[in-house]
């Protein structure tokens, strides 16, 4: 596998689970609020939705680490796992352009790094 893939897919991993981090341990503060655009009352009222989904964020971000530290030993896997995990992180961000045309810079944000690790992971194949 490329040293770009990798380190695209790696990326992508890193920022999920950021995410995870904001959505599962501080959907309520202040300063995620603002980012994810969610008034207090909301954040109160969503916030075990949001510790939720931060966690399929962890899972997704843990796919594609485990991926990369097995492509070393078999491509084929590492591959695979990378492709399921950067692919779900894509099709997260086009589900969210797609229902809130207002969530278009979240959704580049979510899955420009996503996107660019599937398109160099298929052209290495």
């Amino acid at each position: 596998m490329t040293i770009l893939a990798e380190v695209l897919a790696a990326g992508a991993a890193f920022l999920h689970v950021y995410i995870w981090v904001l959505e599962s341990f501080r959907w309520t503060e202040p300063a995620t609020r603002r980012t994810f655009g969610t008034s207090e009352s909301d954040a109160e009222i969503t916030k075990p939705l949001a510790y939720n989904q931060g966690f399929y964020n962890l899972f997704l971000a843990v796919m594609v680490i485990v991926g990369i530290l097995a492509g070393g030993a078999d491509t084929t896997v590492g591959a695979t796992l990378i492709l399921a995990g950067t692919g779900s992180m894509l099709a997260a961000a086009l589900v969210l352009v797609t229902h809130d045309r207002s969530m278009a810079r979240a959704a580049v944000t979510q899955g420009t790094l996503p996107a660019l690790a599937v398109l160099f992971v298929l052209l290495q194949l």
